[in-house]
């Protein structure tokens, strides 16, 4: 009995070819732009691709979001969900888009909680011994033992009506309740209004003039298959800190690590752009530069960072008063008016001016890229029109503050403090409230700018 031989030929392994999808992003100036992208890209992916090819500085605060015009709702889409899966859930019909924009807001959350937490809105489930700090709140929703519950009144649309119920709401891990008698938290009077598994939280643009809402600090709940108004489960607060308690708490209890992860780790995740590096924060020529101080009879490197910023701000104004002086002086006796009109007008190419805006423009500005301590903007005053407006958010709040020119030996000024302080233009004014908190409630920290793709 003879053994033959029998080649066995074994099916060739396949390489895993990731389908492309194109999709359009939009700024908030409307320009739009088309990416190709794999179908497994994450919104951090897409939102790299467009930190690189438009060569901004990433400091992790860019999103995407996803905007629904019809039901004038919008939310965040976070760092590790698939944009294509977003992208599957939207009607033919509707005219959605995804929206690349700053929110420094989205992990804010992580560096000062205690802004986010109010102690009135947070009681726990379980016993606690001693004060509870916002950082310890914070590691209780991260963790799967125990949690804290949000509680509080809130302004709820009735389904199918145009009218709306102020009820005692209660958050805990399993959903969002609301009780029928009061403030009890009884569990026979508590009814079920909506969990965050099938769901996603969105913050309501304008509610009082789309949904009739009593204020305008508005957010919903959507099921991920439905899209509709009489899908919406519509509730509205009384103030910004408050619905961005909620709105918080829900990410948190919905996410949980993951945002965490989102946050400690911003370049990790499904998927990643192969093709493009991702950009530093400065380029290696940057990197090895070193501040240097010439003024003595030896030059000497400047190692502390805050005297090396006010080096170089310094530096700067130097250079633009130079400027200023070679733009108005040819020879002519009207050189110190045009000198003083160039300071005047050099701040309008500055992304942080937004000219003619008015005061809810601004506000809406602010709160949409996030109004965590020092975000600002400055624009012309409406109601003084040689005066100018800064506006800048602190503890949750928007706050502005009105731009004087004052004129002395016929030169003109800025000044935030009736003439104690003055500055020849508005950059030099911008850049002085960046380093020193002067009469402001807070430093200026970041600047709300309108960015085009």
């Amino acid at each position: 009995m003879s053994l033959s031989a029998r080649r066995v030929t074994l099916p060739a392994i396949m390489p895993i070819v990731l389908q492309k999808r194109v999709i359009k992003v939009y700024s908030e100036d409307e320009t739009s732009r088309a990416l190709e992208v794999p179908s497994d890209i994450t919104a951090r992916g897409v939102c790299q691709l467009l930190i690189v090819r438009n060569h901004y500085v990433d400091d992790h605060s860019w999103t995407l979001f996803e905007h629904l015009p019809h039901v004038g709702v919008e939310r965040i889409i976070e760092d590790h969900e698939l944009v294509v899966e977003v992208l599957a859930n939207w009607r033919m019909e509707e005219e959605n888009k995804l929206y690349f924009r700053k929110n420094y807001a989205k992990y804010e959350f992580f560096k000062n909680p205690m802004y986010f937490f109010p102690e009135h809105m947070v009681s726990f489930a379980t016993e606690t011994n001693g004060e509870i700090s916002p950082s310890q709140i914070l590691q209780m929703f991260l963790s799967s033992s125990t949690y804290p519950e949000i509680h509080g009144f809130l302004h709820a649309k009735e389904q199918g009506k145009k009218s709306w119920k102020k009820i005692y709401f209660l958050l805990r891990r399993s959903g969002l309740y609301f009780s029928t008698k009061g403030t009890s938290k009884e569990p026979r009077h508590l009814q079920f209004f909506s969990e965050f598994g099938t769901s996603d939280i969105y913050v309501a643009l304008a509610g009082k003039k789309k949904h009739g809402a009593p204020t305008n600090y508005g957010f919903c709940f959507k099921p991920n298959k439905a899209g509709g108004p009489r899908d919406l489960k519509m509730l509205c607060a009384e103030e910004e800190q408050s619905r961005t308690c909620w709105v918080t708490a829900i990410r948190l209890l919905k996410y949980g690590m993951q945002l965490y992860q989102n946050y400690m780790h911003p370049h990790q995740g499904r998927s990643s752009c192969s093709s493009q590096s991702v950009s530093p924060m400065r380029s290696i020529s940057e990197n090895s530069l070193v501040a240097m101080d010439f003024s003595g009879q030896k030059s000497r490197v400047i190692e502390n960072p805050t005297e090396a910023l006010s080096v170089a701000v310094e530096e700067g104004l130097a250079w633009r008063r130079k400027g200023c002086l070679r733009l108005g002086t040819h020879g002519s006796p009207t050189a110190s008016s045009q000198s003083s009109a160039t300071n005047m007008a050099i701040h309008r190419s500055q992304p942080w001016f937004h000219h003619r805006i008015s005061r809810d423009e601004a506000q809406r500005l602010i709160i949409q890229q996030g109004p965590v301590d020092g975000v600002f903007l400055v624009r012309d005053s409406q109601s003084n029109p040689k005066t100018f407006v800064l506006s800048m958010s602190h503890g949750q709040k928007i706050k502005h503050f009105q731009i004087i020119p004052v004129e002395d030996d016929g030169a003109m000024f800025h000044t935030l403090d009736d003439g104690h302080t003055r500055f020849t233009d508005l950059i030099q004014l911008v850049e002085f409230y960046q380093l020193n908190k002067g009469v402001l409630p807070c430093k200026l920290k970041h600047y709300c700018a309108r960015i085009a793709l």
